[in-house]
């Protein structure tokens, strides 16, 4: 991840190898005016040509411009300045990313921080501006023979807003370390990426931040005392021993904690139920729930936010095997309800039930969010632009909106109305674990509600948001931007 910092430089002297400034398809920013007058009017000269007309979501590089102390200077269309929103600011510094990743620089001033957004403060625009310059810059070299450690690659941003913004840029260092966590656990392959991984990765936080986190693995004879029948019961068909990673961050004495639980399948085949070719090959991205609720923990640590947090991850693999779980099979629960399977390719609600379960049972939260690639459903219903969201509570619901909306990690509300409940009906069991082909994301989301009574709950699906479709497609790291906002803001309130 970039390093950032704040300056109060001018943008025709200061001396970095890249200076990044905003054009207005209808008025110059204070940075890009500096330019234009420092070089002998040639962002006018552009913009009347029409070769940089200031669209939104365009750039052009230009080099040793007379005037102008950097040897680079990077323009960003911010098209109409009356139009510019949060979305649309968004857009132009993820664009200054994408060009600044295949920079061969080590820095950059960028003064994207300094234009107005409608509705939006100077702390909004740096956190913003450096969250989505990081996230465009993001590469994964884990895997790979060059690195390309011998090419320079941005690491540092130095973000110029006219005014203070240290606490914007203190809380985009938490958050963006937060989300590389989570793409960087995402994007590893299930070889490596194993529940045994997750529960070493959690231990890094743990041993880093000693003084406030600690950290608890139950192991699968832990699961079998505790009655996780329902756990269990997905890791099964795979040699890969399963866990159940919990750690707590004490940050506000002895007050009630919030939670997160995140669905950890590292590889999910199917199970008897079998993945189809073609798409089976992205199941390395089905624990891309339980990356995002760690990245967000991991976030809320480094900002030492007043609040107690606690971060729950059951995970597993879901594999083909003859001890593994079937069709038909009745499984019983933490929770004590008795779950029918009627399909081994719906086991990441399994997993989450007697998580939830565990979690409400054991911490009394005084509110709970997980996140998972739950359903297929949810990518048809939202596409990749936002997270389902569910929830009984308005309250909770409007929370985790409101955190969506301010860190651009979006969710949509769906229903989770009492309507549905006939389809999770079973003859032989107390609840079935899917509910037919019709509102599948739903169903999933009833489910899961069964095993959180009297606690206030949410649940995000992420199945569309958490990663990239393709083949050079990376994880995103959401819901870990959204989450983290949430505690923020019950910190703040």
């Amino acid at each position: 991840m970039l390093e950032f910092s704040q300056s109060s430089a001018a943008s025709a002297s200061v001396a970095a190898p890249c200076v990044v400034v905003g054009v207005f398809d209808d008025a110059s920013a204070p940075a890009a005016a500096a330019i234009d007058a420092a070089g002998a009017g040639v962002l006018r000269r552009l913009h009347d040509t029409g070769d940089f007309a200031g669209r939104l979501g365009t750039s052009l590089m230009l080099h040793a411009l007379a005037g102008v102390a950097a040897p680079r200077v990077l323009l960003v269309g911010m098209g109409h300045k009356a139009a510019l929103d949060a979305r649309a600011y968004q857009r132009a510094c993820n664009e200054a990313g994408r060009v600044l990743k295949d920079v061969p620089i080590a820095s950059a001033a960028c003064f994207l921080p300094e234009v107005e957004v409608t509705g939006q403060n100077a702390d909004w625009r740096a956190r913003t501006c450096a969250l989505a310059i990081d996230h465009a810059c993001f590469r994964y070299t884990a895997t790979l023979k060059s690195s390309g450690a011998d090419t320079p690659r941005p690491k540092q941003l130095e973000l110029i807003a006219g005014s203070d913004v240290s606490q914007g840029i203190a809380q985009a260092r938490a958050i963006a370390r937060g989300v590389a966590f989570a793409r960087e656990l995402g994007c590893l392959p299930p070889n490596l990426c194993t529940p045994a991984h997750i529960a070493a990765q959690a231990k890094t936080i743990a041993d880093e931040h000693a003084g406030s986190v600690t950290l608890e693995v139950l192991e699968r004879a832990d699961m079998q005392k505790l009655g996780m029948g329902a756990l269990l019961a997905v890791a099964s068909g795979s040699a890969v021993p399963p866990k159940l990673v919990v750690l707590q961050y004490q940050g506000a004495g002895d007050a009630k904690p919030y939670a997160l639980v995140g669905k950890g399948v590292t590889f999910d085949a199917g199970g008897l139920n079998i993945k189809p070719t073609g798409s089976m090959e992205e199941m390395k991205y089905d624990m891309c729930g339980a990356a995002g609720v760690l990245g967000a923990f991991l976030a809320a640590v480094e900002m030492k936010l007043p609040v107690n947090l606690v971060c729950v991850v059951p995970s597993v693999e879901n594999l083909v095997d003859g001890a593994g779980y079937r069709p038909s099979d009745v499984l019983h629960t933490y929770a004590g309800i008795t779950v029918e399977v009627l399909n081994t390719d719906a086991e990441g609600r399994l997993i989450l039930s007697d998580a939830l379960a565990y979690t409400c049972k054991r911490f009394r939260p005084q509110a709970l969010v997980d996140a998972a690639t739950l359903t297929g459903a949810c990518v048809v219903a939202l596409g990749a632009h936002a997270s389902g969201l569910f929830s009984a509570d308005d309250a909770l619901a409007g929370e985790l909106l409101a955190a969506g909306n301010a860190s651009l990690d979006r969710a949509w509300r769906l229903p989770l109305w009492d309507d549905y409940h006939n389809q999770l009906e079973s003859a032989f069991a107390d609840i079935a674990n899917v509910g037919g082909k019709s509102a599948g994301a739903v169903t999933a989301a009833l489910f899961l509600s069964r095993f959180t009574e009297g606690t206030r709950w949410a649940h995000l699906d992420v199945a569309g948001t958490a990663w990239v479709p393709g083949r050079k497609g990376y994880a995103t790291g959401r819901p870990a931007p959204l989450l983290a906002q949430w505690l923020i803001d019950q910190a703040r309130d």
